[in-house]
C-alpha cells in the first residue's frame, strides 16, 4: 500500500481523496474524501480571466487541503486542474498560488486526460460484474466541460465538449448577473440546443450509442441520485452504485428547470453550492441518457479522484518521481 494524495480542482468545485492505494489489487481505501465550492469558473466563460474572489476562495481551501494532507503523512500528491484553468487568460496566478501552498505545480489536463482518468476511477471496480454489461460510457459532468469516454477494461475513444453545469448556468440562465427563478422555456430551450450541438461533437470521436452501460460521475449526478432516492440528507454510501431510470431523471430535470431557489435550497442533500446550476447539469445528463438510449444511469462516487491516486500509486510503484 502507499499513501497518496490526490486534488481535482474543477470549474465549481475542489475535492481531495487522502487514500491507501494497492494498484496491483484494485484496492483503495479512503482516509480522507472532501469537497469545496469555490466557483473558481466565476465568469470565465465571459470574461477569460478567473476573478481575485473566485482565486481566493480556492487558495483558502488549499491551505486546509495543506493541513488534512500533512496530518495523514501521505507521501505522494498530485493535483490536476481541469477546465476553468485550461481557458483562463491568468493561469499563472493560480499554479503560483498552488505551488505556494501545497508545494507541487498543478498539472492542467487536456479534457482527454480528465476523462481517462475518470474512466479509471470508475469503472475498476464494476469489472466481472454480470449484470452491467460493456462496453461503458462513462460520462462526467463537471462545472465547465463534460467528458465522454467509451470502454471495457481501458479507455478506448475520449471526447471533452464545455456544456459544464455552471457554463450552461451562465450562458443560458443569467440575466443581468442574477439566475432567472425559475428559467423561461426560451432560455431552457436554447440551453438544450447547445447541448445537442456539443453532443454531436462529442459523438464525432466517441461511439456513445455502442456503450451498452452508462456510468455517471459528479456533482450534478450524484445529487440528482440523492433526490431520485428521497435522501433526507447527502449518504454517499446509497448513493454509489445507485442506478436511476431515465423516466425518473426527466422527472427530476423538469421539476428543477420549473422550481424556485428556495424549493431547490429546501431539498436536505442539495450542496448549497449547486442550488443554482443543478438544473443545468440534470438538463445535460437527460440528454445524454436520450441521445444514447440508456435506460438507466449507473451512479459512481469514484471518479477522477480516484484515478488520479491509483495513477499516483502506481508510479510509486514503478518508483518515478511525483
Amino acid at each position: 500500500m502507499t499513501r497518496v494524495a490526490a486534488v481535482d480542482c474543477g470549474t465549481n468545485s475542489i475535492r481531495l481523496l487522502v487514500a491507501d492505494a494497492d494498484p496491483r489489487t484494485g484496492e483503495l481505501t479512503d482516509l480522507d474524501r472532501r469537497m469545496t465550492i469555490v466557483r473558481l469558473g466565476q465568469d470565465v466563460d465571459r470574461t477569460g480571466r478567473l476573478a481575485p474572489e473566485a482565486l481566493e476562495r480556492t487558495f483558502d481551501a488549499c491551505r486546509v487541503y495543506a493541513r488534512i494532507i500533512e496530518e495523514h503523512g501521505a507521501e505522494r500528491l498530485r493535483f490536476v486542474a481541469t477546465s476553468a484553468s485550461r481557458d483562463a487568460e491568468n493561469r499563472g496566478e493560480f499554479v503560483r498560488g498552488v505551488l505556494d501552498i501545497l508545494g507541487v505545480e498543478p498539472e492542467v489536463v487536456t479534457g482527454d486526460q480528465e476523462a481517462e482518468f475518470s474512466f479509471t476511477g470508475a469503472t475498476r471496480e464494476l469489472a466481472g460484474r454480470d449484470d452491467l454489461a460493456t462496453p461503458y460510457l462513462v460520462v462526467d459532468i463537471g462545472g465547465g466541460s463534460t467528458e465522454f469516454v467509451v470502454g471495457t477494461e481501458h479507455a478506448r475513444a475520449a471526447r471533452s465538449v464545455d456544456i459544464g453545469c455552471v457554463r450552461m448556468t451562465e450562458r443560458h440562465l443569467v440575466r443581468d448577473g442574477v439566475v432567472t427563478d425559475p428559467p423561461t422555456a426560451e432560455q431552457v430551450a436554447a440551453m438544450r440546443a447547445d447541448i445537442e450541438a456539443a453532443l454531436d461533437l462529442a459523438e464525432e470521436t466517441v461511439p456513445l450509442r455502442e456503450a451498452r452501460t452508462l456510468v455517471g460521475l459528479a456533482g450534478s449526478v450524484t445529487t440528482i441520485a440523492a433526490i431520485a432516492l428521497d435522501l433526507q440528507e447527502y449518504d454517499s454510501e446509497r448513493i454509489h452504485h445507485s442506478r436511476i431510470s431515465l423516466e425518473r431523471v426527466r422527472e427530476i430535470t423538469e421539476w428543477l428547470l420549473r422550481s424556485t431557489h428556495a424549493e431547490r435550497a429546501a431539498i436536505g442533500s442539495m450542496h448549497p453550492g449547486r442550488v443554482d446550476v443543478i438544473g443545468a447539469g440534470a438538463l445535460v445528463l437527460l440528454s445524454i441518457m436520450e441521445r444514447t438510449g440508456a435506460r438507466e444511469v449507473v451512479v459512481s462516487e469514484h471518479d477522477i479522484l480516484d484515478g488520479i491516486a491509483f495513477q499516483v500509486a502506481e508510479a510509486a510503484e514503478a518508483g518515478q518521481g511525483g
